[in-house]
């Protein structure tokens, strides 16, 4: 009997599924549900030390307790390392020997933003400043006249450490950078988007009031620094810190506001940060749920992957290596076929198709927003320069992983061919012989201040990373 060609194509074709069809109701309703626990953690997480900070207090309650390079480990431990409260990695010791492998999941959990510079307080006709140097790509003219807020950790010169954050609770102030009136806008609006702002032009205003008091009035017609100075009293009388102590300070402006639900459906999340948090939580909950696992579970929030991976919270460091040969040392094991029998998800976002610009991607190869979490074979521009380029072997194995459990996932590029391009950490990780392969959320509007992401992508995202820890 002769196939119909409807069957014959239900066969043979590749097509996207749609998580809402897939999920039906109660899978919706689970995947909303999860929302609700991101929400909270981004809402709270806005540096990768305040993800790693809300990181501890997730898994804590999960039954995990601190590691230390050095300490003896048995089955069925659940342990963190937390590298100088920037990096974090979690992971549970599971029955089979070590040899066997790893499954790590690993996402990144800086963003970009704009870090205060080491002298960055300062006066000029009468407005107070905060000078700043962004970190990673932004687009420099979306963070103009939106609400800013302040989050960091200023070291004092005796070593205390103290926490500041600004723009958050609903009676704070929030802080902004000013734009030009479109009256007088007129050589502005000549110039290319990327000419029309300058990173040194990314000035914060702080404050306009001048510091008096009665026995020392204020003199408008005298240039002496007074605004500055009320700035740096608010300072110290709330902090205890000095100018000469934010030389030793990390200090960040971010957008101020909590996350939000996009849409009369409440279906997708607006938020900073998406980008790589929505990875991060979901390989977070998925190792900090495991009990008695068959292989090691492993998961990775690593610092500085927006400007690189460098420095020792960055996913170039030894830091990842320096683990496995711990672990293997501590339970007998060779951690050079540790890591080559080791697999990794690099948990990172893909661009979702916009079609608002639809000249930048090419549709057959593109992340719809609520098809599924999506499998990244390569990033990289171009020619796939500065690229993993997950083996078809990998890919295999892995898609054979989400089909067994059900997960809805999907394939996509980052854009047409030439029209830009971009990387993730996977080609640190498989420097190391692990196999690594790229799985993220698709995000719209990646980089901005204000990201869109599909609660349904979230959830599948968690999906898949529970099936693939099991």
């Amino acid at each position: 009997m002769s196939e119909t060609v409807k069957e014959l194509k239900k066969a043979l074709f590749y097509s996207k599924k749609s998580a809402y069809e897939s999920e039906g109701e109660e899978g919706v309703a689970a995947a909303y549900e999860f929302a609700r626990g991101y929400a909270e953690f981004i809402g709270k997480a806005k540096t990768e030390r305040e993800a790693v900070i809300e990181g501890i207090k997730i898994l804590e309650a999960h039954g995990f307790r601190p590691y230390t390079l050095g300490m003896s480990v048995a089955h069925g431990d659940k342990l963190y390392y937390n590298n100088r409260g920037k990096s974090l990695m979690a992971f549970v010791i599971g029955k089979e020997p070590l040899e066997r492998g790893i499954r790590i999941s690993a996402a990144h959990v800086d963003s970009p933003r704009l870090d205060l510079k080491q002298h960055t307080v300062f006066e000029n006709t009468g407005f107070g400043y905060l000078k700043t140097h962004y970190y990673g790509g932004i687009r420099k003219y979306q963070w103009a006249t939106i609400p800013l807020a302040l989050h960091g950790v200023v070291i004092k010169a005796d070593g205390e450490s103290v926490n500041v954050t600004i723009g958050e609770d609903e009676g704070d102030p929030v802080f902004c950078i000013t734009d030009l009136l479109p009256h007088l806008a007129k050589d502005q609006s000549q110039r290319t988007l990327e000419a029309a702002f300058t990173g040194e032009g990314l000035n914060i205003l702080i404050g306009s009031r001048p510091y008096a008091t009665e026995e020392d009035p204020y003199d408008s017609c005298s240039p002496d620094e007074r605004v500055k100075l009320a700035i740096l009293k608010y300072f110290n009388d709330k902090y205890s810190i000095t100018e000469n102590d934010l030389i030793s300070a990390e200090l960040a402006a971010v957008p101020a506001g909590k996350p939000r639900d996009i849409g009369l459906d409440r279906a997708m999340i607006g938020a900073y940060g998406h980008d790589d948090r929505v990875c991060a939580y979901p390989i977070l909950m998925a190792v900090a749920e495991l009990e008695s696992p068959e292989k090691t579970a492993m998961c990775i929030f690593a610092d500085k992957e927006e400007t690189g991976s460098q420095g020792n919270t960055g996913m170039q460091s030894r830091v990842l290596a320096d683990i496995i040969s711990e672990l293997s040392r501590a339970l007998g094991a060779d951690e050079h076929v540790v890591r080559a029998n080791s697999l990794c998800l690099s948990a990172d976002v893909a661009a979702g198709f916009d079609p608002n610009y639809p000249e930048v991607f090419e549709t057959k190869n593109s992340a719809i927003c609520g098809c599924g979490v999506v499998l990244t074979k390569f990033t990289g521009s171009r020619g796939k320069s500065s690229t993993n380029d997950a083996s078809a072997e990998t890919v295999g194995r892995v898609r054979r992983i989400f089909d067994e459990a059900g997960v809805v996932w999907q394939t996509a590029e980052l854009g047409k061919v030439d029209q830009g391009g971009g990387g993730t950490v996977a080609m640190f990780i498989a420097d190391h012989n692990i196999d690594t392969i790229d799985l993220g959320v698709p995000v719209l509007s990646m980089h901005a201040p204000f990201e869109v992401i599909s609660k349904v992508d979230l959830y599948e995202a968690y999906r898949a990373h529970v099936a693939f820890n099991k």
